[in-house]
């Protein structure tokens, strides 16, 4: 039941539990009689309120002082809590912090639980293991004056969170500024067909090499991991034409590796038919080389035997001559002795050709002929006889 219900409060208490004033008058209760009961509960809390034997004067006043040092003393606790809780901090393994004293830098705290005392102490804190990233994507010139959009992502982490903090005042939006310079740079002195095609890689390293560079002299703490040069395209407008360009480029890159690739089958070849062809006129150099010499000393020792026998020598070299050109011809005309007019043929070609028709056949087991020497020797004397009238 509430306190100021009808006939729920016959005391006519307060809610703080004094008697009203004046009995059954109603109104508000008295609000300096309500503090000085709240500051006499508080200074009993902590050991202030503790009345002392005398007047009703003194006892008054020295509660108003125990209840002043009592609130000063709750509200030191509370201050002193929350400095506590904004002081002390804790550090992740992914992070560091830099803490400034007076506004100058005093040290670098690494992972675990750590304390600074603000307002004199001001600390950074910041995830220097995570790699970040930075997208650029816009229209650039070309070494042969032509537009290009060229696509980029930057990989970077902090290494030197000093100087990510104190050095630069936005290391990112430099990060930004100095990724923008070094792109147009290496853009601007690379020509568009490798900036569209092969060439990608060369730029992301030059990228990343100068970038690295305008960073370092920044000081701002960054470094660049890695730069990826996406495929790089022409503007909307001449999409087409550029698409024409690409098609005819590899129509050309097509046509060169065919060429060198007939020239490195037929060159070979060439050198191969060359190699032999010296290869042969070195052997017949020294084929003529050595029978030369074989003739030299063939004829010195035919010297030699002359000397000693000079008509056998004459006879014997007559026969060998006779015989190497008779052994070349297929007909011999044999004459008789001086006075007599009959002429001899020997139609070779005629013996040598019957001779190899007998040995194949002979060979082939076929059915063999005996001809009679007789009748062979009349039918040669019948052409020679017919030989000698036509020669007369």
């Amino acid at each position: 039941m509430a306190w100021n219900e009808p006939g729920g409060n016959s005391n006519n208490q307060d809610p703080w539990g004094g008697k009203r004033k004046g009995g059954d008058r109603k109104g508000p209760p008295d609000l300096d009689e309500a503090f000085r009961k709240l500051q006499e509960s508080l200074n009993g809390l902590f050991g202030g309120g503790k009345k002392r034997s005398g007047d009703g004067g003194g006892s008054g006043g020295g509660s108003g002082k125990g209840g002043g040092l009592g609130l000063l003393g709750i509200g030191l606790v509370v201050l002193l809590a929350i400095w506590l809780y904004n002081a002390i901090y804790v550090v992740d393994e992914q992070e560091q912090a830099v803490v400034l004293r007076f506004g100058k830098y005093y040290e670098t705290v690494g992972p675990g639980l750590n304390i600074y005392f603000p307002p004199f102490d001001r600390k950074y804190l910041e995830n220097v293991t995570r790699e970040r990233a930075y997208s650029k994507q816009g229209q650039m010139l070309t070494e042969d004056e032509n537009i290009v959009e060229v696509p980029l992502t930057v990989q970077y982490k902090i290494t030197n969170l000093q100087d990510f903090v104190l050095s630069v005042d936005q290391p990112e939006v430099s990060l930004q500024h100095a990724t923008e310079s070094a792109l147009r740079h290496v853009v601007g002195s690379t020509a568009m067909d490798q900036v569209l095609t092969e060439g990608r890689e060369l730029m992301a390293s030059e990228i990343k090499e100068r970038l690295q560079r305008f960073l370092d002299t920044y000081r701002t703490g960054i470094t660049v991991t890695q730069v990826n040069v996406q495929n790089a395209a022409a503007p909307r407008e001449v999409q087409e034409a550029f698409d024409d360009v690409i098609r005819a480029r590899e129509d050309e890159q097509r046509s060169r590796n065919q060429a060198e690739t007939y020239a490195n089958g037929v060159i070979p070849e060439a050198r191969g038919q060359a190699q032999r062809i010296v290869e042969d006129a070195n052997g017949y150099r020294d084929e003529v080389v050595s029978r030369a010499k074989g003739e030299a000393d063939r004829f010195t020792k035919l010297v030699a035997e002359y000397r000693k026998a000079p008509e056998v020598t004459r006879e014997r070299l007559y026969l060998d001559t006779m015989q190497e050109v008779f052994s070349n011809t297929s007909k011999v005309l044999v004459t008789g002795d001086k006075g007599q007019n009959n002429l001899l043929y020997l139609p070779l070609d005629k013996m040598i050709e019957g001779s190899r028709r007998g040995s194949a056949s002979s060979a082939s087991g076929a059915a063999t002929t005996v001809v009679d020497p007789g009748s062979r020797a009349a039918d040669m004397q019948q052409q020679r006889d017919t030989r000698t009238r036509e020669t007369r």
